[in-house]
């Protein structure tokens, strides 16, 4: 449907004819299998009529549930991109009943720079949420996302990893519905998918994230944290791979489909606000003295922080704030102020 015309005899009248300045060939309510790309607009010194092209496939058979696939939100995770290029191997044979949108690396410039961040506007997509159609690179992937694909979608996962700066234990971020009836909906995504853990998240009040876009949409979200170090975790992907086929089965978009049965019956965990985070106090290089997995209690000493500039002061104790399981550590071993450096999590009961 054309957007409302500018009116030419006004010319303070600069209403927006399109919603989103991003294009792309994909036809979403077409049947069939189509790749192509969103073509993100990106005019600069050596190409002034430029564009960003990010990789998209959808298949659509008929009526269903629409199921949102993304990886690459922040470019240096890779257990999710790999584990939905491989997918996307397989989409031209699969038969569903319903649609599946597949975008393996969200953030194409971070996941080409191998960065957290955009190396074109130091965006950090999972915090631009809902975006804005004129501002930049990563502003107008946010906006595309949540005007144009949220909105279409019934189930939506987005693929995660520490990433460089973390190491992360294989875990799903669950958002629980308040509803009963979606909450029902929601568990049984959350047992198909069977990872060794289900967080339920604390971001301490951020609300720009890609899963808190999704969940205003009302559409049932699932998040992932599956590795880290900037690499691939071969555990990771194997989970990623499997507790997919398995979701998609449970939304009944691959009713035909027989995937490998679940290898963890999934534990409950949660993050519960400021005293499961430790974050550095000062600059300095950082000795743990815990590990990934770790159970510890509360006033137990998780490190030594010592300063470079004056290697002979005795280091400074760094202890945690709470009990709780490691369940993210940091990679790198210097740190600045703010930095966090472990993330704690305790057994939770729904």
């Amino acid at each position: 449907m054309p957007g409302r015309q500018n009116d030419p005899t006004n010319p303070t009248d600069l209403t927006p004819t399109r919603k989103t300045l991003i294009s792309t060939e994909i036809d979403y309510e077409r049947e069939g299998f189509q790749t192509g790309v969103l073509r993100i607009p990106y005019s600069h010194d050596r190409s002034a009529y430029g564009h960003i092209p990010a990789p998209v496939a959808v298949l659509k058979q008929g009526a269903g549930p629409t199921v949102l696939l993304t990886g690459g939100n922040h470019g240096d995770e890779y257990e999710g991109p790999l584990a939905l290029m491989k997918l996307l191997q397989r989409m031209p044979t699969m038969q569903i009943q319903g649609r599946l949108i597949v975008i393996p690396a969200l953030n194409f410039p971070a996941f080409l720079n191998g960065s957290r961040t955009s190396p074109i506007d130091r965006g950090n997509l999972n915090r631009m949420f809902p975006g804005d159609r004129n501002g930049s690179v990563t502003a107008m992937i946010a906006h595309y996302v949540d005007s144009e694909l949220f909105p279409r979608a019934d189930v939506v996962l987005d693929l995660h990893a520490g990433g460089a700066s973390f190491n992360h234990m294989p875990t799903l971020l669950a958002a629980l519905p308040s509803d009963p009836a979606r909450r029902a909906e929601y568990l049984k995504l959350v047992d198909a998918f069977a990872a060794p853990h289900t967080m339920i998240m604390d971001l301490l009040g951020e609300d720009r994230t890609y899963g808190a876009a999704a969940e205003r949409h009302g559409t049932l979200f699932l998040c992932g944290e599956f590795g880290g170090f900037g690499s691939c975790n071969v555990e990771g992907l194997a989970i990623v791979e499997q507790g997919l086929r398995r979701v998609l089965h449970a939304t009944g978009l691959t009713r035909g489909d027989s995937p490998p049965p679940p290898r963890h019956d999934t534990r409950f965990i949660a993050v519960e606000g400021t005293r499961h985070y430790l974050f550095a106090p000062r600059h300095g290089v950082f000795e743990p003295c815990f590990t990934l997995g770790q159970q510890v209690a509360a006033g137990e000493l998780a490190g030594r922080l010592f300063d470079p500039h004056a290697p002979w002061e005795r280091p400074r104790e760094l202890h945690f704030g709470a009990a709780g399981m490691v369940v993210c550590a940091r990679s790198f071993a210097g740190v600045a102020p703010g930095d966090c450096i472990a993330l704690l999590a305790s057994p939770a009961t729904l």
